[in-house]
Formats: structure tokens, sequence, C-alpha cells
């Protein structure tokens, strides 16, 4: 479970989790009648809703059928409003491609969050970015909730490009060794998809 959102300017924090279904207290090893999900807490005046399903629709292939609810292609709304946006949306890209889309649109009846070490899932394989970073939030939950972290998890799984990380990287928390570092995985990353 892993989220490219935390990387989109006005994406303000993501978790990781388990929504859609009725068990009660879902895990990974436990989930029930649960999907995986990522949950985005967004500023509007930033990025609406609409834009976050452009991009939703974008990060996933909508025609393919899923075999298994843990995995199934779904996008969880909020209000009628969120709801008829969804419709809408999914609509536009049927007529668009031609092709029935499979994704479901499902009201949220409630979100779990995922077992801690779903959280931030690359950035933690980061062991020296992660101390650092677990000076400035100590405490798991803010760590989990910070946008700095979110934006860092999203650098480090291939989303963004070094433009975006330039305007931002002093605003991250981290130290010059680790932006320096940070900068090079990037950059690194660039030249590879090139070569």
């Amino acid at each position: 479970m892993e989220s490219q959102f935390g990387i989109i300017p006005g994406v303000i924090r993501t978790r990781v989790g388990y929504a859609g279904g009725e068990a009660e207290h879902p895990t990974y090893s436990r989930i029930g009648d649960h999907t995986e999900t990522v949950q985005i807490d967004f500023d509007p005046q930033r990025i609406t809703y609409g834009d976050l399903l452009r991009i939703f629709w974008n990060s996933h292939s909508p025609t393919d059928r899923t075999w298994d609810r843990q995995y199934m292609h779904a996008v969880f709304y909020h209000d009628e409003n969120q709801h008829q946006q969804a419709l809408v949306s999914k609509a536009a890209l049927q007529k668009e491609t031609g092709r029935t889309i499979r994704t479901a649109v499902l009201p949220l009846h409630s979100f779990t969050m995922a077992e801690d070490y779903h959280q931030k899932y690359l950035l933690n394989r980061r062991s020296e970015l992660v101390r650092e970073l677990k000076r400035i939030y100590p405490l798991r939950k803010d760590f989990v909730d910070s946008t700095a972290v979110a934006r860092l998890n999203g650098y480090i799984g291939g989303h963004g490009g070094m433009e975006q990380l330039t305007g931002e990287i002093q605003s991250l928390g981290l130290s010059a060794e680790s932006r320096h570092a940070l900068m090079e995985l990037v950059r690194g990353r660039k030249r590879s998809l090139f070569n």
C-alpha cells in the first residue's frame, strides 16, 4: 500500500488503510470485506476533488477486473457532492475510452488506518531519513500525519521531479546532507529514464 498523492500541491497528508467493508477492526492479515485504500487530506483552495479524481483515474487501470476485494479498484466518497463528481468523471472516462470502467464508486462508511509498518513504507526503508525525521516528529502519529513526510515518501516512490523538489526542498525540514541525498536520488532516477 503506497500513495503517489503525497507530492501533489494541495495534498496535506496521506495515510494507507482499509475501507468499504463491515468487518470491525480490519488488519492486513484479517482484512475481511475491506479494501486497501489511501486516505487523502487536501486543501480545496489549492486542489479540487475533481483534480484528485483526474489523478486517480490515471493512477490505475480502471478497465481491469479485480478478482479480490482486498485489491478492488474503488473511489470512496464522503458526501453527495463527491459522489456525483465521481460518477460524472467515471462516465466521462468511459465515454472517452469507449471501454467499461470497472472501478467502483462507493460511500465511505469508515476508514481504519493500516498497521504502522504500512505507513510511509518506502520512506521507512531509508533509515537515515527516518532517523532525522523522527527527531522532528517523535510521535508516530505526528510522523504519519506530516505533510513533509508524505511528500518525502512520494519522492522516494518515484513521483515528482527535480523542478518540484528544488522548489520545496528547503521546506521539508531536512539537513543539508539529507537534502543533497534526496536531490541525488531524484536526479539519478531522471537520468536513468533517459539512458
